[in-house]
């Protein structure tokens, strides 16, 4: 029987680098997550392609997704909705692999209701003056959006007693090393592989 793969939950407010983290984990050549590609409404930024960093859908796609039930979770930020595909998921972990989720809070709030055995990782700024800088820098929204996405931030900062550890993104390789050092540690967890010693013990 295969040991079960783990539910790995990026999040952290907007702008503070999730997905660049989440990049520099995937270019690394032995990485063996499974990334699960998110839904959203949102249009795509330059650069980006369906079904790589997206899957990009329109308001009323999405919606009929969530009246089927095929979202393990979604949420609604600055107007567009985000969401995760459920079956994907679930059959992965079945499989023995680890599935990478990068999220906003609101959606980890809801994988951490269905599946609170997963591994929640809140990555951090350094500060709210250098999360409003990387925003600022970004130049993909207005000043109205960058103020209200610095409101939101202070309240999801807030919101860190949800997860089970705390990342700061000060360097993206510092980061890096972190989440898969947590993840390793993770591994290695007595619940997580008692059975398969218990299993031995009786063939023998």
């Amino acid at each position: 029987m295969n040991e079960k793969g783990l539910l790995i939950v990026l999040s952290g407010p907007s702008g503070v680098g999730k997905g660049t983290v989440r990049k520099a984990i995937f270019s690394q050549e032995d990485t063996k997550f499974e990334y699960s590609i998110s839904m959203t409404t949102r249009k795509p930024r330059d650069g980006e392609v369906d079904g790589v960093d997206y899957f990009f859908k329109s308001r009323e796609e999405f919606e009929e997704l969530i009246g089927q039930g095929k979202l393990l979770e979604y949420a609604e930020f600055v107007g567009n909705y985000y969401g995760t595909p459920v079956d994907y998921v679930r059959e992965t972990i079945n499989k023995g692999k680890d599935v990478f989720l990068e999220i906003e809070v609101q959606g980890a709030q809801q994988v951490r209701d269905k599946f609170p055995e997963g591994l929640f990782i809140f990555l951090a700024p350094p500060s709210l003056s250098e999360l409003q800088n990387r925003l600022v820098t970004r130049g993909t929204e207005t000043d109205e959006v960058i103020q209200g996405r610095l409101n939101t931030a202070r309240k999801e900062i807030e919101m860190m007693n949800l997860y089970d550890y705390i990342v700061e993104n000060d360097k993206i390789e510092n980061a890096v090393e972190k989440i898969n050092s947590i993840v390793q540690a993770e591994h290695c967890k007595r619940v997580k592989v008692q059975q398969r010693y218990i299993k031995m013990l009786e063939v023998e």
